[in-house]
């Protein structure tokens, strides 16, 4: 029997309370609030469930399993667990006596079913014209970052723009815990490792990302920025890997390009403000901002940035290009929205015809400007 399935059904053991949740596909994560307290999430909303863990001892029986399975640990010392599931699932754990009414354990379930630009249009997430345009965008080589609370669907949107990447680049994606699967045939998968009992060992996502630039990347992917990988992440788009990816924990596109900035002043090379602040804006080309609504649990990018550098008070300048109208409720108390062009046109709206791609434009043409034309 191989190890893989000998970890998955010694999984299935030890959480068998909520192993219906973990086999039905309408569930997206599962929250374990101690052992009498379960919730799960479906299209979005939060939902009380009837399960319960026998008791804490057996609750934190299957917490220790995933974390032996995975090759660490948790403890009292260290109380916190980042690992995944045989099939690709996000589990995240925590113990007493940090988790103060028993053990919390989380789990993002993972999606066999790889989510495209299509997917989200298809769900109303976003409109054909800044699909297009996203498309073109990645085609451009733009820096895009992803912007949005948590449980937005930041990482599925990063998965589905990473899936527009030409199929021929060589394609470096970076994690903290492993979660994207890309189609493209030359994609290389790093994922941080935390040190063992001794503390040593072990590779952050900064160290990865160092690593990667010598690894004759086309296309650099960060899951998420955290830390202060956000300053390498930067450097890099400005000296030369244009076209990067990644996601940032923030509410509106000026907080996401004020987030880089504090975590770019996290890493240990000590820069002032203003040239951390002046790199963010340089670097990076466009943000998307997601939320999710809780009306009715819907996930819509809801506006599209452009960074337009500095103003003479050296504040971010930002022109949005989409943003997201809405139209009321549908009978069942669906949100109606509409990601529409504002009108304005990106700094670099000629390129998409100087570098041969103006057939690509159908959709969103109100974008675009062609140099050729008066």
């Amino acid at each position: 029997m191989a190890r893989e399935a000998i970890f998955e059904a010694s999984v299935r053991y030890f959480l068998e309370p909520i192993v219906p949740f973990l086999d039905d596909e309408s569930v997206t994560e599962i929250m374990v609030n101690g052992p009498d307290q379960i919730y799960v999430e479906r299209r979005g909303r939060l939902y009380p469930t009837k399960a319960r863990f026998p008791s804490e001892d057996a609750l934190r029986a299957a917490v220790h399993n995933i974390a032996q399975w995975v090759g660490r640990e948790i403890t009292e010392e260290r109380p916190v667990l980042d690992a995944r599931l045989p099939n690709g699932s996000r589990v995240h754990a925590i113990i007493p006596p940090s988790a103060r009414r028993g053990t919390y354990l989380t789990i993002r379930k993972f999606s066999a079913e790889a989510f495209t630009l299509e997917d989200f249009l298809r769900l109303k997430s976003i409109s054909e014209a800044a699909k297009e345009f996203l498309e073109i965008c990645v085609l451009l080589r733009k820096n895009i970052v992803i912007s949005g609370g948590t449980g937005t669907g930041k990482t599925c949107l990063l998965g589905a723009i990473a899936r527009t990447i030409p199929n021929h680049e060589r394609i470096i994606l970076i994690e903290d815990t492993a979660e994207l699967r890309l189609s493209q045939d030359h994609c290389l998968y790093l994922e941080a490792h935390r040190p063992g009992a001794t503390g040593r060992g072990g590779l952050t996502v900064r160290q990865l990302f160092i690593n990667s630039l010598r690894m004759r990347p086309d296309r650099i992917i960060v899951g998420e920025v955290r830390a202060g990988e956000a300053l390498d992440m930067i450097q890099s788009m400005i000296s030369g890997h244009s076209g990067s990816l990644s996601t940032v924990h923030a509410n509106s596109p000026r907080d996401a390009l004020i987030r880089l900035e504090i975590l770019s002043l996290m890493s240990d090379i000590e820069i002032p403000v203003y040239v951390a602040r002046a790199q963010v804006a340089s670097a990076i080309n466009l943000v998307v901002q997601i939320d999710r609504f809780p009306e009715d649990g819907s996930r819509k990018v809801t506006r599209i940035s452009e960074v337009c550098g500095l103003d003479a008070q050296q504040q971010y300048v930002l022109r949005d290009l989409f943003s997201l109208r809405f139209q009321g409720k549908d009978s069942r108390g669906n949100i109606l929205a509409d990601l529409v062009p504002t009108g304005e046109m990106p700094q670099f709206a000629t390129q998409v015809f100087e570098q041969g791609l103006g057939e690509r434009v159908k959709h969103s043409g109100p974008l675009w400007r062609n140099p050729s034309e008066k």
